[in-house]
């Protein structure tokens, strides 16, 4: 059997399926007394266009049309069209009704024309109305009655004279699960074949308009067009980034290879029969033989594997070559099957256009580079080869060769494995679908390798190109048909650095004991239920939004501290209680008690804040624990206070000194200066002239950091004299990657950056690894150094797993590991403080020392 449907069919073809309601008279349809929108409707908004008479438009004149489903003619006496804007809360305008609908007929109610008046007229109006609507979205309601409406969003269906409505576009009232699709001068939206479930969504669909009044003949047929001639993918896909039959009219043939009709892509693959497989047989060097079919319904009746032709408009689509489909056929007859062409990632940007939605088999290494996304729109970034993309001044020095090499390198190696939708799975009923590669159980990590299973489709969006499904990952079925599994790398603990003080650096991502609940003005970041997770704005407070949320927070930073094995942990982003009227250190003496209550009581100290403090200090500060069996500190911490212009906009840092436990008793020991930071960010801007983002990849506020840096240097120089060691280590967040200047500040000043030893990076930021946590060691701690390694517990995890996305899908992520306890990773270093002990390979202490070399 042959099955043929149209996208935008001619009304003239009448109902599919008439309504069998019985009629209270022979001549005008009895009505009942309710006319609440449902399938049983007896007048329907059939078509409406808002680009009448504006720069492109198919008519002079907007317009509405209706379309009576029923046996007998439906008097619209008293009823009327109103209008109201995409995002509006009012229905602002209205055309009252006069006249009749007949049977099975449509009856057109022209509105407002444009200002160009060169576009051909509509057909005789049944009514004349003056709403001028827009041309992209909007709401339209028959109502049965001439009182306006004063309902908006779902309160609408239940108006008892509302007899239909469509909202289209970005409008915020409509039927169903949402709007119908938004239209240009050129396009209208329409039901396909007068269907009406209720779902302006499910509904309506675009296309050219077709505009029909109660004159029009019910059930005849227009003339049959000659049958069209084929032309092949390749030729409407050409060779160039472009469709070289970009706006004309194709007819083509081809095979799905995949099928969206849900998840917002609306259409299908269809590609050449016969192609793909070996590249070096290749029919059509240069250009794609596969093209996306834009079609809502169409993709509601196709299936993989079908044999189709379609004819419709070649488009470009912010890239995506497509044919916007007027109609499809499944044909019967066989088609050579397509194979999967069998591909490493395309090196070239005319090499993926060659491939652009063609059925690949994906070959050669790939690398997830990018897991934040995945949470909120159900994709994955990838990075061709065997590692992440990285932070090109990571690899390089602001504006260098390497730098520009390194950003040459990502944007030719990146490319998406999304979910076969334009899903936000935060949004309303989303948030119950569970969410596709997340589970839970299996991670997908950055620096994971990846392995794919089933084809994928090459795809173009959003300015990306993408491996999309075959199908829509939806639901409970994501885990059965996703094309791809991906590497295990967690690791339980850190490598062991050896040494007999071993000294770690961990931002803690806003750890705060007093929480949103507890202040006034406060809001808040929500879940899918509504409950407060983390405060948003309003207040002082930046961390959980009450004590079950900081019990969740607390959890997974205890988990990961306890699991460092570091006997001194420099802190950032702790809460400075100071702000909330309690003292200094309640929020850190909180966090010893939760180490404490895990670990076993007095494992755990912290070093209590300095008698002389800043004038001004942030809600946020830097801090020391310390195992008490491991860690001892030397007098008191100390904080710096003579730099107010350099930290006028972060935190001062904090020095204390440090020995192994029962340093005394195993003299000569070395004693260690630690000095933790916390710089300026590279968000909010700074006060100096140099705070302005350069556009050489180092962000906003570099001079701030440099001046923090500077300012450090002369404080550790400071501190280290009073200690009277030489042994210095400089740690915290300085918001700079490797390459940036305030590294390159400390890096002249003697320090060794210890991180790039370790091969491994800190942060990820828009889908780039690189470091801006750091432990630089001064010359005389780098020679008592034992080892180093950064333990990537955080900025490699989903953001889906962190406690503030608590409930943010159907599928709970969070669990009480160390895995996503913060945003940044913690960097761990050993050093050999008593005599006798093993110095570092002099090759690893030429390495670090080498690190700022190029």
């Amino acid at each position: 059997m042959t099955r043929t449907s149209t996208a935008r069919p001619s009304r003239r073809t009448g109902y599919a399926a008439v309504l069998a309601a019985t009629l209270a008279v022979p001549s005008v349809a009895a009505l009942p007394a309710a006319a609440v929108p449902s399938v049983d409707a007896p007048v329907l908004i059939d078509e409406v266009y808002g680009g009448g008479g504006n720069n492109g438009g198919a008519y002079d004149r907007d317009f509405v049309e209706l379309y009576n489903p029923g046996d007998e003619p439906v008097s619209l006496d008293g009823w009327s069209v109103q209008y109201g804007s995409a995002g509006g809360t009012t229905w602002s305008s209205q055309t009252d009704l006069t006249g009749e609908i007949p049977a099975g007929g449509s009856f057109l109610v022209a509105q407002a024309p444009g200002n160009d008046d060169s576009q051909p007229d509509l057909p005789t109006p049944d009514v004349e109305g003056g709403i001028f609507m827009s041309g992209s979205g909007a709401e339209v309601a028959l109502v049965r009655s001439t009182d306006r409406l004063d309902c908006t969003g779902s309160a609408c269906a239940e108006v008892t004279d509302l007899v239909d409505l469509v909202g289209w576009g970005s409008a915020n009232t409509f039927l169903g699960a949402g709007p119908a699709p938004g239209t240009s001068n050129a396009v209208s939206v329409a039901r396909v074949e007068h269907k009406n479930t209720v779902d302006n969504a499910a509904d309506f669909m675009t296309g050219e308009p077709t505009p029909q009044n109660s004159g029009t003949t019910p059930g005849t047929d227009p003339e049959p067009e000659p049958e069209p001639e084929l032309v092949p993918i390749a030729e409407i896909q050409g060779t160039g980034d472009s469709s070289p039959l970009d706006g004309q009219d194709v007819t083509t043939r081809g095979v799905v290879t995949a099928a969206y009709p849900t998840g917002g892509f609306n259409g299908f693959m269809l590609q050449t029969a016969g192609t793909g497989g070996d590249p070096a047989d290749d029919e059509t060097p240069g250009a794609s033989d596969a093209v996306f079919v834009y079609t809502w319904a169409g993709a509601q009746e196709v299936a993989v594997g079908d044999h189709v032709e379609v004819t419709g408009e070649a488009t470009e689509y912010y890239g995506l070559t497509e044919v916007s489909a007027e109609s499809w056929t499944v044909l019967d007859e066989p088609a050579e099957p397509v194979e999967p062409t069998v591909t490493g990632w395309p090196a070239t940007e005319e090499e993926r256009e060659a491939l652009e939605n063609m059925l690949l088999a994906p070959s050669g290494d790939f690398t997830v580079t990018d897991t934040y996304p995945t949470n909120r729109y159900g994709t994955v970034g990838l990075a061709a080869g065997d590692g992440p993309l990285v932070q090109p001044t990571t690899a390089g020095r602001p504006g260098s060769d390497a730098a520009a090499e390194q950003a040459a390198d990502n944007a030719a190696r990146a490319v998406q494995l999304d979910d076969g939708s334009s899903w936000d799975y935060s949004r309303d009923s989303r948030t119950d679908v569970p969410l596709p590669w997340l589970n839970g159980t299996d991670p997908v990590r950055v620096g994971a390798s990846v392995t794919f299973t089933e084809p994928v489709v090459l795809d173009y969006r959003y300015s990306t190109w993408s491996f999309q499904p075959q199908q829509q990952l939806n639901g409970d079925d994501a885990a059965g048909v996703q094309p791809a599994t991906f590497e295990n790398t967690r690791e339980s603990s850190p490598q062991d650095v050896g040494g007999d003080l071993q000294v770690a650096t961990f931002n803690v991502l806003n750890y705060f004991t007093t929480t949103g609940d507890q202040l006034d003005g406060c809001s808040f970041y929500t879940d899918r239920e509504g409950n407060p997770i983390t405060v948003r704005s309003g207040c002082l407070a930046r961390g959980a939004a009450d004590a079950e949320n900081l019990e969740r927070q607390e959890t997974k930073i205890v988990a990961a501290i306890s699991g460092l094995g570091a006997d001194v942990v420099a802190l950032e982003e702790v809460e400075n209680s100071a702000a909330f009227g309690k003292d200094r250190d309640q929020a850190l003496s909180d966090l010893v008690d939760a180490l404490n209550a895990a670990d076993g009581a007095g494992t755990w100290a912290f070093a209590p804040s300095p008698a002389e403090l800043p004038a001004d200090e942030d809600v946020i500060r830097n801090a020391f624990i310390y195992r008490t069996a491991g860690a001892e500190p030397v007098g008191a911490s100390r904080i710096l206070t003579d730099a107010p212009e350099a930290f006028q906009n972060a935190r001062e840092p904090l020095a204390q000194v440090f020995q192994p436990a029962g340093g005394k008793d195993k003299a000569p020991v070395d004693d260690v200066v630690v000095i933790t930071n916390h710089f300026k960010s590279k968000g909010s801007l700074g006060p100096w002239p140099g705070d302005v983002d350069a556009g050489d990849g180092q962000g906003r506020n570099n001079e701030s950091r440099v001046r923090q840096a500077t300012a450090l240097v002369d404080f550790a120089d400071e501190v280290a004299s009073d200690a009277r060691t030489d042994r210095v280590l400089l740690v915290g967040d300085f918001n700079a990657y490797e390459q940036e200047d305030p590294i390159m500040v400390l890096a002249d000043a003697g320090y060794t950056d210890l991180g790039p030893t370790t091969g491994k990076y800190t942060y990820n930021y828009d889908g780039q690894v690189g470091s801006l946590d750091h432990v630089l060691a001064s010359e005389g701690a780098l020679e008592d150094l034992a080892g180093a390694d950064i333990w990537n517990i955080n900025a490699y995890e989903p953001v889906a797993n962190e406690y503030s996305r608590y409930n943010n899908n159907v599928t709970i992520l969070y669990d009480e590991s160390p895995f996503r306890s913060s945003d940044h990773d913690p960097l761990l270093v050993g050093l050999d403080l008593v005599p006798g002990a093993p110095a570092w390979a002099e090759d690893r202490v030429a390495e670090a020392r080498g690190t700022h070399g190029g």
